[in-house]
């Protein structure tokens, strides 16, 4: 395993529980400090702490502190949410304490600045991130996604820079601080919005189901699609991708007998999104939006994937659970003798998905169990889908070719 060597002590709270996890999955023996008495039976706690040691500690106590010590002593990293992790393990003293452990410290706004103490909750984190501002409808408040996101942004930046560090320690000898920002975690997530406001000098707003910035006549195009059982995402490209999308989708509707309407007299392969205006955006996705209504998110995947056309179903939790693909690939699986099912590690690695060695229930063991072949994977049995005969193929309408029913 690539980090089957590296010990990690994890003392953080809901914001740096992602870290360990991923650490944890790709081979670290992960040690998760947690005080008296934790709460094990939260879904997030269990999620996120599985595949870690967990021991409980007081660290008021000195026999605990000295337990802690101990284990710091053989670390290589350490992981902290400051606030919550307790005046002993402050991050600067750590360093000058522990010349070789990478010390990374996990707070909302970071450790330096006007907001440095500052605490802050995911709808706070997301607010002061700028996801909310960019989520929602046009005329309507900030959104933010229902599941806490910023949380998972800055777990995985911890993670990315607790491994800088170590490769940096193996040049150096000597540990760092990395230092996390929640709040920069997330606008690190917005892609290339922030970057409007400095090269252009435009600032992104909300567009609901639609993105805006496609056109130079200032057109929005619709990105999702209600059909009949949840939505559809599609959006109209351009170049050679989009071409072969727009003429086989114009194809297929075609093929079941749909009104083409604005669709078909046009040349796929002269068409150009960045110039086309609001009306002509308008009078192209109208013929759409009545054949994406008459399908469902599996028809229009399988008969997508088989046109080798851009575009995806908008799958709920529900969907990911008996997600073929996922099931396929043994993403869920179960620790040692478990009924309950977990996410696996988020890595395939030669081939192989890593086994979750530690069930978050299980008692505190003074050594990490040896790497075992991974433990069966759980899911539904699952049945996958060819492409019907053309005839047979899903239309919006009812009819088949030429408009026959």
């Amino acid at each position: 395993m690539l980090l089957s060597d590296v010990l990690i002590i994890d003392a953080t709270d809901r914001l740096g529980w992602l870290a360990g996890r991923l650490l944890a999955d790709l081979g670290a023996d992960v040690i998760k400090l947690e005080p008296p008495g934790t709460d094990r039976s939260r879904a997030d706690w269990r999620a996120f702490n599985v595949n870690k040691r967990i021991v409980e500690l007081d660290p008021r106590t000195a026999a605990d502190r000295t337990r802690v010590e101990d284990l710091l002593r053989t670390a290589d990293i350490c992981l902290l949410t400051p606030e919550s992790s307790g005046a002993s393990l402050d991050p600067s003293a750590l360093r000058g304490d522990y010349p070789r452990l990478v010390v990374v410290a996990i707070r909302p706004f970071g450790g330096v600045g006007p907001r440095s103490a500052w605490k802050a909750s995911d709808i706070e984190l997301m607010a002061a991130g700028g996801a909310m501002a960019l989520a929602g409808e046009p005329d309507g408040m900030p959104v933010r996604v229902s599941e806490p996101q910023s949380y998972g942004w800055a777990g995985a930046q911890a993670a990315v820079g607790a491994l800088v560090a170590l490769f940096r320690r193996e040049a150096t000898g000597r540990g760092d601080l990395v230092d996390v920002s929640a709040q920069a975690s997330v606008i690190a997530a917005l892609s290339h919005a922030p970057a409007f406001v400095d090269l252009i000098g435009i600032e992104p707003t909300r567009a609901g189901a639609f993105m805006t910035g496609r056109s130079i006549k200032g057109a929005r195009y619709r990105v999702f699609w209600p059909c009949r059982d949840g939505y559809i995402n599609f959006i109209f490209y351009g170049g050679v991708a989009g071409r072969r999308t727009n003429e086989q989708l114009v194809a297929w509707m075609r093929e079941c007998g749909a009104d083409l309407g604005a669709l078909a007299p046009i040349d796929w392969k002269t068409w150009d999104p960045t110039k086309a205006d609001q009306a002509e955006v308008d009078a192209i996705e109208a013929p759409v939006a009545k054949f994406f209504a008459g399908l469902t998110k599996r028809e229009f995947l399988n008969e997508g994937h088989r046109r080798e056309m851009l575009g995806y179903p908008v799958a709920t939790v529900a969907d990911i659970a008996s997600d073929p693909q996922l099931v396929a690939r043994g993403f869920f699986q179960a620790v040692a003798d478990s009924a309950e099912r977990f996410c696996g590690s988020f890595a395939v690695i030669d081939g192989k998905r890593p086994p979750l060695r530690h069930h978050p229930d299980a008692p505190f063991a003074a050594a990490p169990p040896p790497l075992a072949a991974p433990a069966a994977a759980l899911a539904e049995p699952f049945e996958v889908t060819a492409a019907p005969p053309a005839a047979q193929r899903p239309c919006t309408t009812g009819a088949r070719p030429g408009g026959k029913p």
